[in-house]
């Protein structure tokens, strides 16, 4: 030692004790080459034989030392692999989510278009009726028809019992105008006039926005069901969508639940 007067903190006393505690102990614990060889012929094993042994060991050791360096570089470098795929894969999932629930919010808004178009459509059925009232007093089933459909409608709830209702309400339009076709006087009427011009209107807007609808869905669904966007999609509950058919009774499941 340089300077054995030097002062030592306070600090570190502790730890210096323990590292010569640890010094001593190998010291103490180890023998020189000579001791082996005094050892050896105790028993009268010559000395090379000593000397071979101790270089093999040695190097046993020193390879052994080398595989545990080798094997921890190994694990470190694989769990800088491993965060890196992670972070990867966290980014992935969250940029896809993003794109799903954008894709389903875009279906549910094209959902409220063709849901006004409907609303609007159904909103004539009083009309429709006080025509039929006007001019063909004895049609009371046809009345009935036109007042229970639209009833339906309104009393609908979701989207797909709204979307179901409007198959009441087809079927009610279709049965008015096939009995317009054959009365005279309903057709020369303004107000039927008035009426076919609106009912015309509001089925141009509704095929526009089903087509809308259904455009959106055919997008949704694909991000939905291509892979790997699938294993996101099952992992958070996004669900495939059913196109809207005006005809159909298989109504389209708009929200999810």
């Amino acid at each position: 030692m340089n300077n054995p007067d030097k002062r030592i903190p306070e600090e570190i006393a502790p730890e210096v004790l323990e590292l010569a505690s640890r010094y001593y102990a190998n010291h103490t614990q180890s023998y020189s080459a000579s001791e082996l060889v005094a050892a050896g012929k105790e028993v009268d094993i010559p000395a090379e034989f000593i000397q071979q042994a101790i270089q093999d060991v040695q190097a046993k050791h020193k390879q052994k030392l080398e595989e545990q360096k080798r094997l921890a570089h190994l694990r470190q470098r694989m769990l800088i692999v491993g965060a890196g795929i992670v972070a990867a894969l966290t980014v992935w999932c969250g940029w896809t989510y993003n794109s799903l629930q954008s894709s389903s919010t875009r279906v549910e808004a094209a959902w409220a278009q063709v849901e006004n178009q409907l609303q609007r459509r159904a909103d004539l059925i009083p009309n429709l009726v006080s025509v039929t009232q006007a001019y063909a007093k004895q049609e009371k089933e046809l009345v009935a028809l036109l007042v229970r459909s639209r009833q339906a409608y309104l009393e609908a709830t979701t989207p797909n019992q709204k979307a179901a209702a409007t198959v009441q309400i087809n079927q009610a339009i279709d049965r008015f105008r096939d009995y317009a076709a054959t009365n005279p006087q309903l057709q020369s009427s303004q107000l039927f006039t008035n009426l076919q011009y609106e009912l015309t209107g509001t089925e141009n807007r509704l095929a526009v926005e089903r087509m809308r609808y259904n455009q959106a869905v055919q997008a949704y669904n694909q991000k939905v069901q291509s892979f790997p966007n699938s294993l996101v999609a099952n992992t958070f509950g996004f669900e495939k969508q059913e196109f809207f058919q005006a005809t159909n009774t298989d109504v389209p499941k708009v929200f999810r639940e």
